[in-house]
């Protein structure tokens, strides 16, 4: 008899469970999805760095995956509790007809099960077939081989996924009971005749919140923008984000307080239509929401930040790659080894072998001739020293800027030597690259750099003293700003100066700090680089590295090829984790605000009977309805946008080496896209669910 109750109820309900259903449905598929990583990268045809790269990105989401559960477990509760209590006055006809609290239970029980199964299986149903996309987005990302595609269904994410949402669902449970427990009859069958009451705030008052939480907001945008570079560590960001969370509140509280009395002066605007009772009905639900409205803000405001800066990284390392790796190969080893040194890491006296020592005295293609490797293997190869002087440093480089340079980056090394290489030897290197040469003479220097932050610092010194004396004879920069350029392959711009001087500079041998060498691979197609590539990097047996590890020689370097692999997967793990996070916090949000205003329409009820006594037809009541939860939703995502404008930027600044601005426009479309398909999504299930609340009948 139950179960047939609990059913009947669930079919007689369903358009009540809609938001429920749609957030288990939503959360289970995303759940399956992103946990089923490591079943769909067996069929990707990847090399072993690649494979190691996503096998760290599916234990990153596993992590993650557990504090995604936390938050869905939360919001599971939540929307549960708006069934019950939408429910109460049925629950007193029960109770009035003799069925007991246990009886109850059992019936919100059974409904909770069933409404758990099927949306689990639909659920699974979808995060399944969406799931065989994600396998293509994986290889797309990753440049992987789809050639042996084929379906997938990951048994592990599957069991995962049952277990973390039948731990959420006893949680349900536990809670119905608990909350069935405390009812009592009186209250159960009264309970929709309990309005709210209007508490309306002093306007004087709410303007000079709103000022003030505006000026707090203001305060925080600039911090984080403006005196950004100040806010290198942890302690100096808590007070921003504190402020945030402040000014935010302040608003929301604020705005009940002063927008009614602001319309009511226009009376042709407060008096058109349902105007009236449309602003006083949100003027009602911003009061009583205050918090969670802040609190939805703020997630919005993670959802837009986190995505839009991810995708935007992404789109920038991409862009970027071919242009920092414009050969093959870059190899170096430290120059002139003393014979003993005391190490950083043990304290301990640390003494070289006469062969480490005596090769340090050789540029790299002596290490690489002399330990048995091929030089037939490479082709284009350009050889250069790179040198060091210990007067000058960085901080003598910035001359008269330096105290300001500090005052805002103190932990930067300003003791470190800088970076020198000669003219002609750049020149070379510039050639092998494909980018501009340049002249210099024999009393003039040049500054390489495209770091962002230390781009500005050395641009200003320039325009201030950019005069250098070393050895007696002082120098002239060429140029007073920065120029372009680059010896090492990286990921990004990621130069943070390299001195250039005329061939005439006098250097002694101990000047030397590297050996230095580009290369391509003397190859055609990329599967015969990828195979000489394995000799160099070790991954078969090697003569050279057996030679090299016997004699203690550090032979280091970077390709062009694992560059393009490692930054493939530090990006994708980005945009994974971004996306991951981004879609959950959205939803959350969503959810909640959906909820807020189904028990708002359900609370009331006998308002919008009130309207029909009074003569509004169904089509200008509907109009209400709609203006009212199409305002509560924008009001959260408008801040949140606001927020989001400068929050971006901070962390665009915070990551300038590897984020672009140019590549921002795309990351805000995407943004938009999957916050207006989910945001949307809610807005029309709670608009078309409060519009069936509002129809019923007492």
């Amino acid at each position: 008899m139950l179960f047939k109750l609990s059913f009947r109820n669930m079919k007689k309900s369903f358009k009540d469970y809609a938001i429920y259903f749609l957030t288990l449905v939503l959360g289970v598929a995303i759940f399956y999805m992103f946990n089923s990583l490591d079943s769909q990268q067996a069929m990707l045809e990847v090399s072993q760095s690649t494979r190691d790269m996503i096998q760290l990105l599916v234990q990153m989401l596993g992590m993650l995956s557990v504090f995604i559960a936390i938050v869905l477990g939360f919001l599971i509760v939540y929307a549960n509790n708006f069934l019950v209590n939408r429910r109460k006055r049925e629950f007193g006809i029960y109770m009035t007809l003799g069925m007991g609290r246990r009886q109850i239970s059992a019936i919100i029980l059974l409904e909770t099960i069933l409404v758990g199964i099927l949306s689990l299986a639909v659920g699974l149903f979808i995060g399944v077939f969406a799931s065989q996309f994600m396998s293509i987005l994986v290889a797309k990302l990753f440049e992987a081989d789809m050639s042996e595609f084929t379906f997938v269904f990951s048994k592990d994410a599957c069991i995962k996924t049952c277990i973390y949402f039948a731990v959420m669902y006893v949680a349900v449970i536990i809670f119905n009971t608990l909350t069935i427990s405390r009812y009592k009859l009186i209250n159960l069958l009264t309970a929709v005749r309990k309005n709210e009451k209007i508490k309306m705030k002093n306007p004087i008052i709410s303007i000079l919140v709103f000022i003030a939480s505006s000026v707090i907001l203001g305060y925080a945008y600039y911090q984080v923008t403006g005196g950004a570079n100040n806010l290198s560590t942890a302690d100096k960001l808590l007070p921003p984000i504190i402020m945030g969370i402040v000014g935010t509140v302040g608003v929301f509280w604020s705005l009940s307080g002063f927008i009614l009395r602001l319309i009511q002066t226009r009376k042709s605007v407060y008096l058109k239509g349902t105007n009236m009772f449309v602003l006083r009905q949100l003027n009602n639900k911003i009061n009583t929401n205050i918090v969670s409205m802040s609190i939805i803000c703020l997630m919005l405001f993670m959802t837009i930040s986190v995505l839009s800066s991810s995708l935007s990284i992404k789109s920038s390392l991409d862009s970027q790659l071919n242009k920092f790796t414009p050969v093959d190969v870059n190899l170096y080893k430290t120059a002139y080894l003393p014979e003993s040194y005391v190490s950083s890491y043990s304290g301990k006296t640390i003494y070289n072998t006469e062969e480490q020592i005596e090769d340090s005295k050789h540029p790299v293609s002596y290490t690489l001739e002399t330990n048995g490797y091929d030089m037939n293997n490479l082709k284009d190869i350009v050889e250069i020293p790179i040198y060091t002087i210990p007067e000058w440093t960085f901080e003598y480089s910035l001359g008269g800027y330096f105290e300001t340079a500090k005052s805002q980056y103190a932990n930067l090394s300003y003791d470190l030597p800088e970076t020198i290489i000669k003219i002609s030897d750049y020149n070379k290197i510039a050639k092998l690259y494909g980018e501009e040469e340049y002249s210099l003479n024999d009393d003039e220097f040049m500054v390489l750099c495209d770091f962002e932050q230390l781009l500005n610092m050395r641009n200003e010194a320039l325009k201030q003293d950019s005069d250098i004396e070393i050895n007696g004879k002082t120098y002239h920069a060429k140029y007073n700003e920065c120029q372009y350029g680059f010896i090492m392959m990286s990921v990004s711009e990621m130069n943070g100066g390299i001195i250039v001087v005329p061939d005439s500079f006098e250097f002694k041998d101990e000047n030397i700090e590297q050996y230095f060498l580009a290369a391509n691979y003397n190859a055609e197609t990329e599967e015969e680089k990828v195979e000489l590539e394995k000799v160099l990097a070790g991954e078969v047996d090697s003569e050279l590295f057996d030679n090299l590890s016997e004699k203690g020689i550090d032979l280091e370097g970077m390709t062009r090829i694992s560059l393009i692999e490692s930054s493939k997967g530090l990006s994708t793990i980005i945009i994974f984790i971004s996306i991951y996070l981004g879609i959950i916090f959205l939803i959350a949000s969503s959810a909640i605000l959906a909820l807020k205003q189904l028990t708002e329409s359900s609370d009331n009820k006998q308002r919008y009977t009130i309207l029909r006594k009074i003569g509004c037809d169904e089509k200008m009541i509907n109009q209400a309805l709609f203006r009212q939860i199409f305002i509560f939703f924008m009001m959260p995502l408008l801040l949140a946008i606001i927020h989001s404008i400068f929050g971006i930027k901070f962390i665009l600044s915070m990551l300038a080496a590897l984020a672009s601005p140019d590549e921002l426009l795309p990351s805000i479309i995407v943004t938009a896209v999957i916050i207006g398909a989910i945001y949307g999504l809610y807005f029309l299930a709670t608009y078309f669910g409060s519009k069936n609340i509002i129809k019923e009948e007492e």
